[in-house]
C-alpha cells in the first residue's frame, strides 16, 4: 500500500512548526500505524534526513504513549490507541494528516512529541492514598458493593494518554481528572483524603492551564479506555461537596 503523509515537523518548542509531505511506499496492510512510521523513518535515515520524532512505548494499547492526531482524530480511526491502528484501516493511495496532541498544557517538544507531565502533576496533587495497604487482602475482607467496585474499576482504566484533552475544543482535562478522582473516592481506602484530593487535583488542573468541560463529549468519543463522561458529573459533585465542607470549616 502507498500513502502520502502530511506530517507536523517542529525542531524545538521555540520554533514554529509546519506540515511536510512524505511518501509512505510499499507498506504492508498488516503493519500498525507506528510500524508504518518506522518504515518511513528508515527511508529518511538512509537519505540522511532527520527522522520523524514520535512517542511510543508498549505498543500494546496499555501505556498510551503513542499520542498522535490522525486525520483530525486523537489516536485516529477506530476506538483504541494509535499503536492499535492498522494500515488496513486506510485506503491505498490515501493522504494522511499526522499532528501532535494539542493543548495549552501540552508543549510540543519536537515534531509529534508533546510534554504531558502536566497530567502527572495533577496525579501528584492528590491522586493517591496514604493508608498502608500491605499485601493483597483476602477476598471480601474489605466490604464494598459490586456496583462501586465495578464503577471504580471503570474509572481506573484511564491510561492517562491525554486524548481527552486533544479532542476537547476547550483543551479540558476534566475526564482524566474525573477518572482519577472517582476510582479512589469509590473505595474505602480512598476515603480519608477524599475531599482534600478533589480540591487539590482540580486546583492543579486549573493551574496547568486546562480548560473546563464544554459538554461536547469529544473526550468520551476518543477515549481508548471507553471512560464515560458521566464521571465528569461525579467530579463536579465531589468538588461541590468538598468546597462547601471546606468553606463551612473555614478552610481556604
Amino acid at each position: 500500500m502507498n500513502f502520502t503523509l502530511k506530517v507536523w515537523r517542529q525542531k524545538s518548542p521555540e520554533l514554529e512548526g509546519v506540515l511536510k509531505e512524505y511518501p509512505a511506499q510499499n507498506i504492508p496492510a498488516e503493519a500498525s500505524f507506528l510500524e508504518m512510521l518506522d518504515i518511513v523513518n528508515e527511508c529518511l535515515i538512509l537519505k540522511k534526513d532527520d527522522p520523524i520524532a514520535f512517542d511510543h512505548d508498549c505498543r500494546e494499547g496499555i501505556c498510551g504513549a503513542c499520542s498522535l492526531v490522525i486525520n483530525g482524530v486523537a489516536h485516529g480511526p477506530k476506538r483504541g490507541t494509535t499503536c492499535q491502528v492498522y494500515m488496513r484501516n486506510f485506503q491505498d493511495g490515501d493522504t494522511i494528516f499526522i499532528e501532535p496532541f494539542r493543548g495549552k498544557a501540552f508543549k510540543i517538544l519536537k515534531d509529534l512529541v508533546v510534554d504531558r507531565k502536566s497530567l502527572d502533576r495533577i496525579i501528584q496533587a492528590g491522586g493517591y492514598i496514604t493508608a498502608r495497604t500491605g499485601s493483597a487482602p483476602d477476598a471480601n475482607s474489605v466490604p464494598i458493593s459490586k456496583e462501586d467496585a465495578d464503577e471504580s474499576m471503570d474509572a481506573a482504566a484511564c491510561i492517562g494518554c491525554g486524548a481527552c484533552v486533544a479532542a476537547c475544543p476547550n483543551s479540558s482535562a476534566m475526564l482524566f481528572t474525573a477518572a482519577k478522582v472517582s476510582h479512589l473516592s469509590l473505595l474505602p481506602q480512598g476515603q480519608p483524603e477524599r475531599k482534600r484530593r478533589v480540591l487539590k487535583m482540580v486546583e492543579q488542573m486549573d493551574a496547568e492551564g486546562f480548560g473546563n468541560c464544554s459538554n461536547h463529549y469529544e473526550c468520551e468519543a476518543v477515549c481508548p479506555a471507553a471512560i464515560p463522561a458521566t464521571f465528569i458529573a461525579r467530579l463536579n459533585r465531589e468538588y461541590t461537596v468538598a468546597s462547601v465542607t471546606a468553606a463551612a470549616a473555614g478552610v481556604k
